[in-house]
């Protein structure tokens, strides 16, 4: 789906899926300067997260668990690079561990 936008302009994207064992969908971004996909953040659960380079400019939101939807807010089209390709994937859930945390640190 194409969608032209003014400066200023609020968007939002939609995604959605079948797959009952997914309760994750990510956010990716492709722009014609970088054809990269640069994640811009997930839902989790019903737990969003916006990845710090994208922070300010997207929000992101839904229930990938129940309802296996989520959305992609831009909040106002103010950057060139916003006009790109976007993409959502959904996936099995994954545990993160953050190996410092496991431990305490003697002082």
């Amino acid at each position: 789906t194409a969608i032209l936008t003014g400066p200023e302009d609020k968007v939002n994207l939609t995604c959605s899926h079948t797959v009952s064992r997914y309760d994750m969908i990510l956010w990716y971004q492709q722009s014609s300067q970088n054809t990269a996909l640069k994640l811009i953040g997930y839902v989790r659960y019903t737990s969003p997260t916006v990845e710090d380079s994208f922070k300010g400019r997207f929000d992101v939101s839904g229930d990938a668990a129940a309802n296996k939807m989520a959305y992609l807010h831009f909040p106002k089209v103010t950057e060139a690079e916003d006009s790109a390709v976007y993409f959502c994937a959904a996936s099995e859930a994954q545990c993160f561990t953050i190996p410092s945390l496991l431990y305490k640190n003697p002082l």
